[in-house]
Order: structure tokens, then C-alpha cells, then sequence
């Protein structure tokens, strides 16, 4: 034991050996796959946020084409939006009542005809304005969707197959948490547990959407245990160093809003790199961090090229900016802003927690969202890993646990400071959101890159605050709560769109 008391020892010993474990996440990879699945299946498309954009330039990558600037929407990708979206995500219920319009593939061919090529005619002229996003998950949907073909999906069936893609991220994600905290925490069950079932019913919307977002936590999270592996191995191996560039490199050219994390990392490197040089092993070590260096550097650098020589600038989002109509603030005018004061601070943090946790999908131009189930996401993430920071503080855990959780929370609060500092420097003017009224990024899916660590920080914080409970029953009957919380709360807030005429259960 190093520095202080191991969490570990608090909890009741571990009763699951290793196989059982592992049976164990195994039945919560099948449960994230269910849940994503029937979930995704009762969204119909396309939602408020920006799916019909995603899912053109899904498309675009299967044809081989790479967009060179801010272009139409594809002739293969119309269709689709014509006839199997809804107005329901941002029209009020009293302008688009469903008796008044059925799905379209349910109507008499010649009669729904000239509504769909009016429809087509205003699609055609349809800017893509997120044409400058990283290539990663629009790669991987675009062979999905070559995939989908060959298998002989055709029509809404093929929409859903590349939402469905969705799936094997959230697994992949879900094993990747169980792996993060058995490596911080092996002989704390409540954490190996607790990390990968909260995944397993996080009540994110962007799991059930065509968005590059859902790649995020998946990528960052490789990056995350390997730079925690690199930060503990003595002297790294060219393997470790060559596998932490390239999950680098994917977190990067997932999404762009994941630079923030990226940024954390690189500081964790140079840490890594001074204790190196002080203990005289950095010459060892060189062959390792060239080859991190290299697999992280190389794809990055090609796609900041890329997006220089075809959109101006180095990150794509200057033409992004220009056609959403923003525009920067003089320096002067950013300390203007709410956020600056106490409530608006807390409306931009408990905004972008509640989202971080639910999403931000509309219905009928409403938050698809509880009041009290996000103020309850908000205050409890506040909370938790506020207990946990005050436990790293006190030594309360071993030196690299405490460096483990340390890097998560930066990460964290590095996505959460990123957003707030776009929340400053632009004026908004007109655009729906955000606002010059509502001023803020609070859009949590842009720092899901962080899932992994904040789980681990949030399920710390709550296992310190429960160390003086005695009972062995409370941890596992609090986590099997807050996941009966988590997936009776979404269900009752979604429970609308089951019974929808233009979701999947019903073509």
C-alpha cells in the first residue's frame, strides 16, 4: 500500500473470480446491445441533431468520395431523408399531426409523389456544413453500408442498419470500462462492476443516432488505459508506444471537439518524458516514444493538411463558422458573459452534465428530458466527483490510482473548459442553437471522448462516500438502483416514440 489507505480495502472482499467476472461483463456487453438496439430501432429518423447531415456524409465515404468543401447533400442520400424522415424532432405536434402524415412508404405510390419531389427539389439545395469533420467513423459507417447492401438491406431496413453500427461501439465501450477499472482497481468489485454496467445503460441519445460522437468514448478510451500502461511501465515497449500513437490518432480523427482531450494527453506525455530523463531511462525509452510519436503524428498531421488545403484552415471549422453565420467577440466583450456569474456558471454546467448523461434530442421542439432526472444527473456528477477529488487530495487511494484518476479528472475538466471557452467567443446572433439568448455549449455528447474517466471518477467519488457503511450489501444494491434509475427514467421519457408510425418497428 503507497500514500494513504487503498479504496479497495473499505469494500467487502471480492467473491467472483475471474472467469465469473468476465461472465459477468459479458452479460452486460449482450445487455448494451439490447438496449442500444431497441432504442435505436424506436427513434425514427432523422433527429434535430443533424443525423440527415451524419448519415450524408456516411454515405459520401462509401462512394469513395472525401468532401473537399461544404458541399450538397448527396443524390444517393436524398431520398432517404425524403421519405423516411419525420418533422416530429423540430416541428410543434399541433403543425405536424401523423393522422395528416402517414409515412410515406405506406401511401399509394401516385399520390405521394409530388410532395416527395418537392421535398427532393428543397434537399437538392441542402449545404452539408459538418463536411470538414474527421474521416474515422465515416469510413467505418460507409463500409457498414456497403456492408448492408451486400447482405440486401435495402430502404428504411438500410438506414437502420448503419444506426444498428452503433452497437458495437457501445460493446466495445462497455468492455473497455470494465477493463480501465480492473487495471486502477482490481480488488474493488463495485468499480470492475459498476464502471461497465453504468455504460451498459447510459441513457445517452447519440448511441441511437447516426453521429460521429458515438466513436468517441471508444477511442479515447483506448488512449486512455494505454497512456496509463505507458506512465507505469518503466521502460516502454515500441508495441505500447506504437498502439497508444494509433489510439491517439483515432480519438483525434473521431472528432474534432475531442482536441481538448488530446492536449490533456500530450501533458501526461511530457510528464512521463521528465520522469524518463530524471531516472535516466529516456535513451531506453526512445524507440517507444518515437513510434508513439509517429503514429500519432502522421495521421494527424495528413488530415490537418487535408483540411487546410481544401477548407482554409487547419481544423475545417472556419467555413462551418462562416455559414452558421457566427462571429467572433472583441476580447474585450467575452467577460460579458453569464457565464462569468454564479447562476451562469451553474445553468452551463448543469446544462452540459444533463445532456452529457440524456442527450439533447427534441420532441415537438421540446427537450426529450425530466427536469428532475437532470438536475438528479447534474447534482450527483457535482457530487461524486467532487467526493473523489477531495479523496485524491487526501492520499485516500494508491500513487497510481491517484495518477490515474488525476488524468481523467484533467480530461474531464479540460472538455468541460473547451466548451465553455466556445461559449464566449462567438456572438451566436441569430442561430437556433446556441443563442444570443441562451449563450452556451452545452451540448454534452461533444466531450463523450471523457465517458471512461468520469465513470471512474463518478463511481470513486460514490464508493468513498459509502467507506464507513459496513453493510456489504449497500454498493451492489446502490448500483443496481441507479441502473433501475437510469433505464425506468429513460424509458418513461422515450416511451412516446415506441408507438411511432415511422420508427423501425412499424416498416
Amino acid at each position: 500500500m503507497q500514500n494513504g489507505v487503498n479504496a479497495a480495502d473499505s469494500n467487502p472482499p471480492a467473491t467472483f473470480s475471474e472467469s465469473q467476472e468476465r461472465s459477468i461483463v459479458w452479460l452486460l456487453c449482450l445487455l448494451a446491445a439490447v438496449h442500444v438496439f431497441v432504442f435505436s430501432a424506436a427513434f425514427p429518423f432523422f433527429n434535430n441533431v443533424d443525423e440527415q447531415i451524419h448519415f450524408d456524409l456516411a454515405v459520401k465515404y462509401s462512394q469513395g468520395h472525401i468532401p473537399r468543401a461544404l458541399e450538397r447533400v448527396s443524390a444517393e442520400a436524398t431520398p432517404y431523408v425524403v421519405i423516411y424522415g419525420t418533422h416530429e424532432f423540430l416541428w410543434a405536434s399541433n403543425n405536424f399531426p401523423i393522422e395528416q402524415f402517414p409515412p410515406p412508404w405506406t401511401q399509394p405510390m401516385e399520390k405521394i409523389a409530388p410532395k416527395l419531389l418537392s421535398w427532393q427539389a428543397s434537399w437538392n439545395n441542402v449545404t452539408n456544413h459538418e463536411a470538414a469533420q474527421p474521416p474515422l467513423y465515416y469510413t467505418l459507417a460507409g463500409l457498414w453500408w456497403h456492408w448492408g447492401k451486400a447482405c440486401g438491406f435495402h430502404d428504411g431496413f438500410l438506414l437502420y442498419w448503419i444506426r444498428f453500427l452503433n452497437i458495437f461501439f457501445v460493446v466495445a465501450s462497455v468492455w473497455l470500462g470494465f477493463v480501465a477499472a480492473r487495471m486502477f482497481f482490481p480488488e474493488n468489485l463495485f468499480l470492475k462492476v459498476g464502471v461497465p454496467a453504468l455504460l451498459a445503460f447510459f441513457p445517452q441519445t447519440a448511441f441511437y443516432s447516426i453521429q460521429n460522437d458515438v466513436l468517441s468514448p471508444l477511442a479515447f478510451g483506448a488512449a486512455f488505459i494505454l497512456l496509463v500502461r505507458l506512465l507505469r511501465a518503466e521502460i516502454p515497449g515500441v508495441r505500447l508506444g506504437t498502439l497508444t500513437g494509433l489510439a491517439l490518432a483515432a480519438t483525434f480523427l473521431t472528432k474534432i471537439s475531442n482536441l481538448p482531450l488530446l492536449a490533456v494527453s500530450g501533458l501526461v506525455m511530457l510528464f512521463k518524458i521528465g520522469c524518463l530523463a530524471r531516472s535516466g531511462r529516456l535513451r531506453a525509452a526512445g524507440p517507444a516514444l518515437a513510434s508513439l510519436v509517429l503514429c500519432a503524428g502522421l495521421p494527424m498531421i495528413a488530415w490537418l493538411a487535408w483540411t487546410k488545403y481544401h477548407f482554409g484552415d487547419f481544423t475545417g471549422t472556419a467555413a462551418k463558422i462562416q455559414f452558421l453565420n457566427w462571429t467572433y467577440k472583441p476580447f474585450s466583450e467575452w467577460w460579458h458573459h453569464p457565464i462569468f456569474t454564479p447562476h451562469g456558471l451553474w445553468t452551463f454546467v448543469s446544462g452540459l452534465l444533463a445532456t452529457f448523461w440524456q442527450g439533447e434530442f427534441l420532441w415537438h421542439r421540446q427537450p426529450l428530458a425530466a427536469p428532475v432526472v437532470d438536475a438528479i444527473y447534474a447534482i450527483s456528477s457535482v457530487g461524486f466527483v467532487g467526493v473523489a477529488v477531495i479523496a485524491l487530495v487526501s492520499r485516500s487511494a494508491t500513487a497510481s490510482q491517484r495518477q490515474a484518476l488525476w488524468f481523467g479528472f484533467g480530461s474531464v475538466v479540460a472538455a468541460m473548459a473547451f466548451l465553455g471557452f466556445l461559449s464566449i467567443i462567438y456572438d451566436f446572433h441569430d442561430c437556433f442553437y446556441p443563442s444570443s439568448a441562451h449563450p452556451y455549449f452545452t451540448s454534452g455528447r461533444l466531450m463523450l471522448g471523457a465517458l471512461i474517466p468520469f465513470l471512474l471518477l463518478y463511481l470513486y467519488g460514490l464508493d468513498r462516500a459509502l467507506c464507513r457503511m459496513k453493510n456489504n450489501w449497500i454498493r451492489p444494491l446502490v448500483l443496481v438502483g441507479m441502473i433501475l434509475f437510469m433505464l425506468i427514467s429513460e424509458t418513461i421519457i422515450d416511451w412516446r416514440l415506441f408507438p411511432n408510425a415511422y420508427n423501425w418497428f412499424h416498416m
